[in-house]
């Protein structure tokens, strides 16, 4: 799970070089919520399949917050920012959790909030006008802050959601229809008329096929066998570990430079991250690593 969700966004970087992105994340993720939802179908009969209106409305909406703001504002952006920066600004979905949980009235711990603000420094200092590698735009460095804070929202968000109980039905959901909500918005803002396959370089089609066996079925199964095998404080530590991977992987495989910038920002963000997951690792924190509709069921089977 490190080495696939690390490499997601390398592979994202590549799949934009000849691929439109919002039809690109949108048929991604489209295409594994089908698979899913039709594994679930033939494992478990129409009836596990089966959903009321108003739990795919808010799958729609869960959906929307996880992959369509989540993922597909940040492959958008990685048209003009590098893998390794992406994915470090991704890794303060935490802290933002934090200050979510803040902003309605929790108790949070002050040296909690001490390692939110560090965190946030860190994100200053990729964000703020400087040093920025492979002079990423503000607009795309902004964009991904947007994701970040719209995966935060998704996943805190959605404990208020009626969705299926079954986490594997809802995920399918979620995937097909916020994949579904990429692909119209792709249409709309005219990326149809970018859509040249005798132009998709291979690499491209490899990177896409990649995010969708790897990055969306096999990594997301991983990880739901691990929520329920594993402490909730050992899967959290994805949120830091997997940044440093992508920093790496960007600049083994495409030249990624890594700049002092980038330097400080890995430590104040890593740092932060690691912190506040090993002292806030229970349910205040779960919903920044745990699929929509998880929390519910923990709390329906008394886990922590």
């Amino acid at each position: 799970m490190y080495v696939v969700w690390g490499s997601t966004y390398l592979a994202i970087r590549i799949m934009v070089e000849t691929m439109p992105p919002l039809l690109g994340a949108g048929v991604r993720f489209a295409t594994a919520g089908a698979v899913f939802w039709a594994v679930l179908r033939l494992r478990g009969g129409a009836a596990r399949v089966r959903v009321t209106r108003r739990q795919a409305g808010f799958a729609l909406v869960a959906g929307s917050l996880l992959c369509f703001g989540g993922n597909g504002l940040v492959t958008v952006a990685e048209q003009e920012v590098p893998s390794g920066l992406a994915a470090l600004i991704i890794g303060v979905v935490p802290l933002w959790v934090v200050t979510m949980r803040k902003a309605e009235g929790d108790r949070v711990p002050a040296p909690t909030l001490a390692g939110v603000a560090l965190g946030f420094a860190g994100l200053a200092v990729l964000v703020l006008p400087g040093d920025r590698p492979g002079d990423a735009p503000l607009w795309g460095v902004l964009l991904i802050v947007a994701a970040s804070i719209s995966w935060a929202a998704g996943s805190y968000y959605s404990k208020r959601m009626d969705l299926p109980a079954d986490i594997f039905v809802s995920t399918a959901f979620q995937m097909l229809l916020g994949g579904g909500a990429m692909v119209v918005t792709g249409l709309l803002v005219g990326e149809a008329g970018d859509v040249d396959i005798g132009a998709f370089s291979a690499r491209s089609l490899g990177a896409f096929a990649y995010l969708i066996v790897f990055g969306s079925l096999l990594a997301y199964t991983a990880y739901t066998w691990l929520l329920q095998n594993a402490p909730i404080s050992t899967v959290a530590t994805y949120a830091y570990v997997n940044p440093v991977i992508a920093v790496a992987l960007g600049a083994l495989v495409l030249s990624e430079e890594i700049t002092l910038t980038v330097l400080a920002g890995t430590v104040a963000i890593v740092a932060s991250v690691a912190a506040v997951v090993r002292r806030e690792s229970g349910p205040a924190l779960a919903g920044a690593a745990t699929p929509a509709g998880t929390r519910r069921r923990w709390r329906r089977q008394g886990r922590p």
